[in-house]
């Protein structure tokens, strides 16, 4: 008796059909890629593809004879045609005014192929002037709270920014109304502790996605917005620089393509916040952290693309602020766009590019002021063959521990003893280099919170470590770190080492390690801004041609 089959997306590496050809046995990796359901007297065979339906039939002596072929990839381009696309991110310039909401609500609707997920950070200086209300408020008094030039500000800002779009007030009256509330138990209490400090500043998120939700709503685009601690962003308890846990994806993932499969509306998510995984208390992710958010939600849901979008066009060689000749950055990877986050670029944050990279999912920068600019592609690998230099970043403010001992000569367990003292003290280390009897490191001045303590903080590092080593202090330092293609080394150390002796610039400390993309150079504070310019100089604005093809010299 013959078998009539229905073969769906067959393709010739899982099984291969004639008009009269013989059955094949399918290997176990390739029965686990076909779905089969068999039913007499027809069966069907089916595969994920969708682009190719096979109607067979199998006689007992093995033979195969094709009855009908049907191309079923329009059937379901419908439905795949309906997911969610990509992440955009706009930072908190991109939305500070009605203005700017609406330029952005017509840069997002410019891109009538996509489904986007949005990502806001807070109105333009709100997290700064909400953090500075805090302070003010621990001393002004629960009498004067309401006085506070920053809370008026905030109240203005906001308030007038929903009128201007023709917006209800009443979507962040409620919000208004509780931060002030907050602020006075600020003022009562006469402290603000971190955790308190993390949900202050939420307000400026929660708020400004509020807004401009209710916009793209009253403009007839069907939006639904998102507190990140309430869709799943689950993270450790460490208040204002808190850490994204794995739990974080698939809850994350299953909260917005759930909501966008039963009811499709675009998602405006709260940038920057999360939820403690003991406390459930609101955390944010450190400055910056909207650009994790984007690209976490980016690979919960696998979406094609992560867009951050900015106030510069991409990613640039240097800081346009000390260099304005300072180019976008055509293409980088995500080793590349970690090393500059790390070491001070302030276009993303360091962290953001771990899920991206996980994920294998490009991460696009742009200018939502200037959104015809190509912007700078992030992408796990790209052609090195004739890169040396990408970009040169700058991080000012750096202190340098010189540490040395004729002890560590030929012992084990000196670097554990170094190193444990700073675990100790919860400090981190940015830089290391080290010989056969002195360690130098750099230690990273975001992880000192206040002035007050870091001196102190300091003392007692030096303190420790005087115990079992000589040590020299070293403040106001900066870290110029070179980013471009480390195989490189020698032409960028020649070149980069001549700029500076040539500017009179002596470098203190110097650091490769195991980075594929970054060389570390240490330098008076003094002297940083001349040396970016005149390397910046050397490298963007001279032919390094005869160099790179290895005939030339410096």
């Amino acid at each position: 008796m013959a078998t009539t089959l229905h073969s769906c997306g067959v393709k010739t590496p899982y099984l291969s059909f004639s008009k009269r050809a013989s059955c094949c046995q399918p290997s176990r990796s390739e029965q686990q890629r076909l779905h089969f359901a068999a039913s007499l007297p027809g069966s069907s065979i089916s595969s994920p593809s969708g682009k190719l339906a096979l109607r067979l039939r199998c006689d007992a002596a093995g033979k195969v004879d094709v009855l009908e072929k049907n191309d079923t990839q329009n059937q379901d381009s419908d439905q795949i045609a309906e997911e969610l696309t990509c992440v955009m991110k706009f930072g908190g310039s991109s939305v500070a005014s009605a203005d700017r909401m609406k330029e952005v609500a017509d840069l997002i609707l410019s891109f009538p192929e996509e489904r986007p997920v949005i990502v806001l950070s807070a109105m333009g200086k709100t997290t700064n002037k909400l953090l500075l209300a805090g302070e003010k408020s621990v001393t002004c008094g629960v009498s004067n709270v309401s006085d506070l030039e920053e809370l008026t500000f905030i109240k203005d800002l906001h308030l007038r920014t929903a009128d201007e779009l023709g917006v209800e007030r009443s979507v962040i009256s409620k919000h208004l109304f509780e931060l002030e509330q907050l602020l006075n138990g600020i003022a009562m209490m006469k402290e603000m502790t971190p955790r308190t400090k993390d949900y202050l500043v939420s307000f400026g998120e929660c708020m400004s996605t509020r807004i401009f939700a209710a916009y793209l709503n009253k403009i007839g685009v069907k939006a639904r917005q998102y507190d990140a601690f309430e869709i799943g962003f689950i993270t450790t308890d460490d208040f204002t620089n808190a850490d994204i846990l794995e739990a974080t994806y698939p809850a994350v993932a299953k909260r917005l393509h759930g909501d966008w499969i039963s009811d499709p509306a675009i998602p405006i998510v709260t940038g920057f916040l999360g939820k403690g995984w003991r406390s459930c208390a609101v955390t944010t992710l450190g400055r910056g952290g909207s650009d994790l958010t984007a690209t976490t939600i980016g690979k919960a849901l696998g979406l094609r693309e992560i867009q951050v979008w900015k106030d510069v066009d991409g990613v640039l060689t240097c800081d346009p602020n000390i260099y304005p000749r300072a180019a976008p950055v055509p293409l980088l990877t995500f080793d590349e766009a970690a090393e500059l986050a790390y070491f001070g670029a302030q276009v993303l944050h360091p962290q953001s590019m771990r899920p991206a990279r996980e994920g294998d999912i490009p991460v696009r920068v742009k200018n939502s002021y200037n959104p015809k600019a190509p912007g700078t592609l992030i992408t796990r690998t790209r052609d090195m063959s004739e890169a040396v230099l990408t970009s040169i970043v700058l991080k000012r403010n750096v202190t340098m521990l010189d540490i040395v001992s004729t002890r560590m000569l030929g012992q084990f367990g000196f670097l554990a003893k170094v190193f444990s003292i700073f675990e100790d003290l919860g400090i981190s280390v940015d830089v290391v280099a080290t010989s056969e009897v002195s360690i130098s490191l750099t230690l990273d001045p975001s992880k000192l919170w206040s002035r007050e303590l870091i001196q102190q903080e300091l003392d007692h590092v030096v303190e420790e470590l005087e115990k079992i080593a000589v040590v020299n202090l070293l403040q106001h330092r900066s870290i110029i770190s070179l980013i471009g293609n480390v195989q490189r080394s020698s032409l960028i150390l020649e070149k980069a080492f001549h700029v500076l002796r040539t500017n009179g610039v002596n470098v203190q400390m110097i650091s490769q390690g195991a980075s594929k993309v970054n060389i570390s150079l240490i330098v008076n504070d003094s002297e940083a801004e001349q040396c970016v310019r005149a390397l910046h100089s050397a490298f963007f604005e001279s032919d390094l041609s005869e160099l790179v093809s290895g005939n030339g010299s410096v």
